[in-house]
C-alpha cells in the first residue's frame, strides 16, 4: 500500500485575516462602550474574571500584535499557526495576572480600546504579511499570528455574550471561519488519521483519528456540528456529553467519539 499523502497546511489570505481581526475588534469595542458599570461587574465563565477584566483581556489579545511588531524580528519562524494551542498554556498565569493589573490601571475602557485600535492600524501599516514576529514562545509569521488573534477574539466574544444577557456581539464571518478552521486543523494534527470525518459547515471539514481510511461514499464515522458549538467544544466551554445530550452535535460510527481528544485548548 502506498504511503498516505502528507496533508497540506492550510493558508490564509493576509488581507482578509487583517480585516477580520480589525472588524471583530471593532464589534467588541462597540459593545463594550455600551456596557454599564453593573454589567462590567458581572461574573464570567472564566474563573474569577469579571466582564471588565474580560473586556481588558480582549484588548490585550489585539495589543499583543503591536507589542510583537515592536520587538526585533526573529531570525526564523520556529512556530506555525498549528503550534498555537500547544504553546499557550505555560503563559496562562502570567496572562491572568497581567489582565488584572491592566484592568486596575485602565478604568477608562473607551480610551484603552481607542489606543489599542490605533496602535494596531499603525503597526500593520506598510508591514509585510510575511514579516516574522516574536510571540514569547518563539518566532511566527505575522499572518499566522493574526490568525491566532481571530481565535482569541471569537472565543472571548462568545465568553462576553455568555456573561451579559442580551448583548449579542456579532461575529465577523472571516474571523469565525479562521477560528473554526484553525481549531479543526489542530484536531487533525492531534489525532492524525482518516477514519473519522469532522464537518463544521460552512467552514471546515477535516479527516482525523487512526483506523480504516475512508475513500468513497458516505464515511462510516462522522461528526457534525455548527461553528460556535465546535469552538466551545474545542476550548472547553462545552463538554462533549452535554453537546450530544442537547443535540448540538451529531456523531455516528464507532470512532466518532471525540471526548478523549477535547478540549484542544482552554
Amino acid at each position: 500500500m502506498p504511503p498516505a499523502k502528507k496533508k497540506r497546511t492550510r493558508t490564509y489570505d493576509p488581507v482578509k485575516i487583517r480585516t477580520a481581526v480589525e472588524t471583530q475588534f471593532g464589534h467588541v469595542r462597540a459593545a463594550v462602550a455600551g456596557l454599564t458599570d453593573e454589567q462590567l461587574a458581572l461574573p464570567t465563565r472564566l474563573g474569577e474574571w469579571t466582564v471588565r477584566e474580560l473586556a481588558v483581556h480582549l484588548a490585550m489579545t489585539v495589543a499583543a500584535v503591536s507589542r510583537a511588531l515592536e520587538r526585533e524580528a526573529p531570525a526564523s519562524a520556529t512556530l506555525t499557526v498549528l503550534d498555537y494551542t500547544s504553546v499557550t498554556a505555560p503563559f496562562a498565569d502570567a496572562i491572568a495576572t497581567g489582565t488584572r493589573e491592566k484592568a486596575a490601571a485602565h478604568p477608562d475602557l473607551d480610551a484603552l480600546y481607542a489606543h489599542t485600535a490605533k496602535e494596531l492600524a499603525d503597526g500593520l501599516a506598510g508591514t509585510l504579511p510575511a514579516r516574522l514576529v516574536d510571540i514569547r514562545a518563539g518566532g511566527m509569521a505575522l499572518t499566522d499570528f493574526l490568525v491566532t488573534r481571530t481565535v482569541e477574539l471569537v472565543v472571548h466574544t462568545d465568553d462576553l455574550n455568555a456573561a451579559v444577557p442580551g448583548l449579542e456581539v456579532p461575529y465577523d464571518r472571516q474571523a469565525l471561519a479562521a477560528c473554526t478552521r484553525l481549531l479543526a486543523d489542530t484536531l487533525a494534527v492531534k489525532a492524525p488519521g482518516g477514519a473519522t470525518e469532522v464537518r463544521i459547515p460552512p467552514y471546515a471539514v477535516v479527516q482525523c483519528v487512526e483506523g480504516p481510511r475512508h475513500t468513497r461514499g458516505t464515511p462510516p464515522n462522522v461528526v457534525e456540528t455548527d461553528p460556535l458549538t465546535w469552538i466551545r467544544l474545542a476550548t472547553g466551554r462545552l463538554a462533549w456529553a452535554d453537546a450530544l445530550g442537547e443535540a448540538k452535535v451529531s456523531a455516528s460510527g464507532e470512532r466518532a467519539d471525540l471526548s478523549t481528544l477535547l478540549p484542544l485548548m482552554a
